[in-house]
């Protein structure tokens, strides 16, 4: 898969949330993460994060929306039930993208939303937990950008995966004597 991605939250209180979050983010091979007004410090999250994410990919830390800084390309997906957000489903993924989560009981700050050049939202009878909406959210992207082939017709059939990649010979240049 081409591109990279970084996930994050907006003011997350609860520390088994985050470390729910900050494990399903590194399981699906997040390039970062980072907290926005965190009320919580990223230590308090091992019970939760088996994985030990923090030793696999680097953490950001913010203390408002307007101190968030991404790599240059990277387009800012908010996921948070609004009306006038893209349903997941219908939602194609950038190449490069940061996906930033709400806090419990709460939504995207308003000036984190204002950041956010997409806002998406999961198609769900009302809102669900922060580490869930991260893991559909993370596999709806695999699926998408993975190079999986469109699911079969028929019910209960694999579609065939696409052949391996070959490389060719390295490519060399000759040295200037």
């Amino acid at each position: 898969m081409r591109g990279y991605f970084g996930v994050g939250v907006d003011g997350i209180s609860k520390p088994m949330n985050l470390g729910n979050l900050v494990r399903i983010a590194n399981a699906f091979e997040a390039s970062f993460f980072f907290s926005i007004a965190p009320r919580l410090k990223l230590s308090d999250v091992a019970q939760s994060d088996t994985s030990r994410a923090q030793g696999a990919m680097p953490f950001f830390s913010y203390d408002e929306a307007g101190e968030l800084r991404l790599p240059v390309g990277c387009r800012l997906v908010g996921v948070e039930i609004t009306d006038d957000a893209v349903e997941l489903p219908r939602f194609r993924h950038p190449q490069r993208a940061a996906y930033v989560f709400g806090a419990e009981r709460y939504s995207l700050s308003p000036k984190m939303l204002k950041a956010c050049e997409f806002v998406v939202k999961i198609p769900t009878r009302f809102s669900i937990n922060v580490g869930m909406a991260g893991a559909i959210v993370l596999y709806d992207r695999l699926i998408q950008m993975g190079g999986y082939p469109a699911r079969p017709l028929k019910p209960g059939g694999a579609a065939p995966l696409p052949p391996l990649h070959k490389w060719g010979a390295p490519l060399a240049r000759p040295r200037a004597e």
